[in-house]
């Protein structure tokens, strides 16, 4: 979708006038923001909504605490992974029973890519991009290495996939939006190329999901892993989720055949059979307090509109994006706004201390190695004016050199 450049305000006053006209306001008040701060972090940890803390002591001290073990029946525990996967669906464009909620996006991806080599005997090449997120790049070469004559090759760049789709290759898994970047690419074009190679395409929504709309069925995709943890707001790790077209469920062969991927797990039975339909992805059970997190925050996107939140995103990160290029930021991502996701990345020599400078002044973004300062808009709970401000922060730190204090090089385990 497009959107109308003529939203993007270039004054305080119009920012403010755009929020007070903001359809998505009123979303701001289910979320636990950050009393004196701005959080530009959305996508890398999305915040605490207001109505989690009840839903997981409801869990604890009702669910567990009274009822025990009846709460499997009780409150059909048992069916949260496809009830939940359910309510995902509409958020990425698939239909009801072609999603469900388990395990880690690195142990989802594991069981699509060894499904998917197996559904292409004699092809054992596994394409990705060099500078995808780094789990994605060590399952793939995981995997491979199980397969006699196996290999992951890696694109310099997703544009050069067309010299590299030939007839050795399997699958091909790309992230909808770069993790550094937040380009955007265009799902529906890559899958469809792929498949005419005879490959299968399996598609990384982590930095997608939740915002902005995703089409998986329109766009024909095979299979799909996403986390919750992000714009999604679930809660710190979270589980994932996982996506398999429904035209595959008869065929497909999992690695991790568990219980709960069993066709009748309370027979007992010593031999594996499995289940009919996106089931057969299960492995083990996912923490029943992660998905409480889960539970409570799908109540909020149940109610969301997300064109409007597209529509938004697009609005917030063209009014960074000017911001920067105006006071001179080499701003790496994509200017058009087909072309990006929910975030901006500006490059920076030193782009670590001048976040933590940020971070003291209440800005909170993120840093990506070498040199990547990471803003990431989430229109559920950020305002326009929050942004006006955010940028004016940045250039005050710039100007004022206060990034230099020696406090702000200091760098913790996690960056």
């Amino acid at each position: 979708m497009s959107v109308d450049l003529a939203t993007i305000p270039s004054s305080r006053e119009q920012c403010l006038a755009l929020d007070a006209a903001d359809p998505l306001a009123a979303f701001r008040a289910e979320y636990t923001l950050p009393a004196n701060g701005t959080y530009l972090d959305g996508n890398s940890l999305g915040v605490l909504p207001v109505r989690t803390p009840e839903v997981v002591r409801r869990t604890v001290e009702e669910e567990w605490g009274k009822d025990l073990i009846t709460s499997w029946n009780k409150h059909s525990w048992i069916d949260l992974p496809y009830r939940l996967g359910d309510r995902i669906a509409p958020l990425v464009g698939a239909g009801a029973g072609e999603v469900v909620v388990c395990d880690s996006v690195s142990v989802n991806l594991f069981k699509l890519l060894t499904a998917a080599l197996r559904l292409r005997p004699g092809r054992r090449t596994v394409l990705g991009e060099r500078d995808s997120f780094p789990t994605d790049l060590y399952i793939a070469e995981g995997v491979t290495g199980l397969f006699e004559g196996g290999r992951s090759v890696l694109l310099p760049s997703v544009d050069d996939l067309d010299a590299h789709l030939d007839d050795d290759v399997a699958v091909v898994v790309l992230s909808q939006v770069d993790y550094r970047t937040g380009r955007l690419l265009d799902m529906a074009a890559i899958t469809a190329k792929v498949h005419r190679a005879g490959a299968l395409m399996i598609w990384d929504l982590c930095h997608s999901a939740g915002a902005l709309p995703i089409d998986l069925t329109a766009c024909e995709v095979d299979f799909a892993v996403g986390c919750t943890y992000k714009y999604l707001n679930a809660g710190p790790c979270a589980p994932g989720f996982l996506y398999a077209a429904a035209r595959h469920h008869d065929t497909v062969e999992q690695p991790l055949t568990g219980w709960f991927s069993h066709a009748a797990p309370f027979a007992f039975e010593s031999d594996y059979r499995p289940t009919q339909g996106i089931g057969r992805f299960l492995t083990s059970f996912p923490s029943l307090l992660a998905l409480a997190g889960l539970r409570a925050t799908l109540e909020i996107w149940d109610r969301v509109d997300l064109e409007l939140v597209r529509a938004k995103s697009l609005a917030l990160t063209g009014l960074f994006i000017e911001q920067c290029r105006a006071d001179g930021l080499e701003v790496v991502t994509p200017g058009q706004p087909e072309l990006r996701g929910s975030q901006v990345a500006v490059r920076h020599p030193e782009a670590f201390p001048v976040v933590q400078a940020l971070i003291e002044r209440g800005v909170i973004g993120d840093f990506r190695a070498p040199d990547l300062m990471r803003f990431g808009f989430t229109p559920l709970y950020l305002s326009y004016t929050e942004v006006w401000d955010a940028a004016q922060a940045l250039r005050e730190v710039l100007a004022s050199g206060e990034w230099r204090a020696e406090r702000f090089s200091v760098r913790g385990a996690v960056t």
